[in-house]
């Protein structure tokens, strides 16, 4: 009996602490026993076991989009269910409530006054006599109030943050297109003579990527969920405005390197973190996404439009360089959540979402 009750008393502390650090602690946390973290860990492989083996489409996108929203659900309920579990089993140990009728009350009917407890639904059809399980009763009805208080709390804090990561990828639709590429965004500012306003773009990012990195890592939850476009991802996004910074501090004429070296620090800073809350190690052995041919077909596009790339061996071991401070972290974000790593450029066949629409004139 002693050891249930110690049992009980230490899974509620545990999933009130785990609560406490998921909903409420603005922190990255490394400590790996953890219930949210066990959560995860089990579901998202089973969640995305077959779509991984799927080609691309509407459904299998569909599909992921799910596990974001569903596994919060999920895991607010498996924080509720441990909390009355956990205290079914002090009232079963410490002093067993009484029934209507006089009689002792067994684990189940433990469990259910637990349940009626917690939810704060107080049918009155099982009575604690003794002092300590009528204090617990009042603790966890208190627990349970508490508990949905900071869940209404948590819910639009989550949708908040999903919003604004939201925002600053549809901005970019127009700006590179749909997946967005290094070398659209170049180009569109190239062809209108605006490659001295591409700072604007980027320091946009590098607010942009600060937010991200501190929501996702403050509700680590967020970086299951999905954009609205099939096209779209934030994982797209990083690597679209990373590689453009990689581009430009390797050596672009007629655009000062300064912001795009800070807007690259804050983006690796972002990969890197999250891919520690996603519990993963940087990738390799990975394809290469921009070798010699390619690299030299990026510059003659890139020339074409106006935008005057520095070419050799020192532009081309810098380029080298900083993507291998950034793309591991890619490639292995990419695999864990199913969400493709976009090449540098797609020969000028970009599509704007902004253009489209599901309704076709008759």
């Amino acid at each position: 009996m002693t050891f249930l009750a110690i049992l009980g008393a230490l899974l509620i502390l545990s999933v009130l602490f785990d609560a406490f650090e998921a909903m409420i602690l603005p922190r990255r946390l490394t400590r790996r026993l953890r219930v949210t973290r066990l959560v995860y860990w089990s579901t998202w492989p089973i969640w995305s076991f077959l779509p991984r083996r799927r080609p691309p489409s509407s459904f299998r996108e569909n599909f992921l989009s799910w596990y974001g929203p569903l596994s919060m659900i999920f895991m607010l309920a498996v924080w509720a269910a441990g909390l009355v579990f956990g205290f079914a089993l002090l009232y079963r140990t410490l002093g067993a409530p009484e029934l209507s009728n006089g009689s002792k009350a067994g684990f189940w009917v433990c469990l259910y006054m637990s349940g009626t407890t917690f939810f704060t639904l107080g049918f009155g059809d099982i009575v604690p006599h003794q002092a300590i399980t009528r204090g617990l009763a009042v603790a966890e009805a208190g627990i349970g109030f508490g508990f949905l208080g900071a869940v209404i709390g948590y819910l639009p804090v989550i949708y908040t943050a999903f919003s604004k990561r939201e925002t600053h990828i549809s901005m970019l639709d127009g700006r590179a297109g749909s997946p967005p590429t290094a070398a659209e965004i170049l180009a569109r500012h190239g062809r209108a003579k605006a490659l001295d306003r591409i700072d604007v773009l980027l320091a946009n990012w590098e607010i942009g990527s600060a937010q991200m990195l501190e929501t996702h890592v403050s509700y680590p939850v967020l970086i299951y969920y999905r954009s609205h476009h099939e096209n779209q991802s934030w994982v797209a996004a990083l690597t679209a405005v990373a590689d453009t910074c990689a581009l430009i501090v390797a050596g672009i004429e007629g655009i000062d390197r300064w912001q795009a070296q800070l807007t690259f620090a804050i983006l690796r800073h972002t990969m890197v973190d999250l891919l520690a809350v996603a519990n993963e190690v940087p990738a390799t052995g990975y394809a290469d996404r921009l070798p010699k041919p390619e690299l030299d077909t990026l510059r003659d596009y890139l020339d074409a439009a106006g935008v005057r790339c520095c070419r050799g061996p020192e532009a081309d071991e810098q380029l080298r360089h900083l993507r291998a401070m950034y793309e591991p972290y890619l490639h292995a974000l990419s695999s864990h959540l199913v969400l493709p790593v976009t090449p540098w450029s797609n020969a000028g066949m970009a599509q704007d979402n902004w253009k489209s629409s599901p309704y076709v004139p008759s």
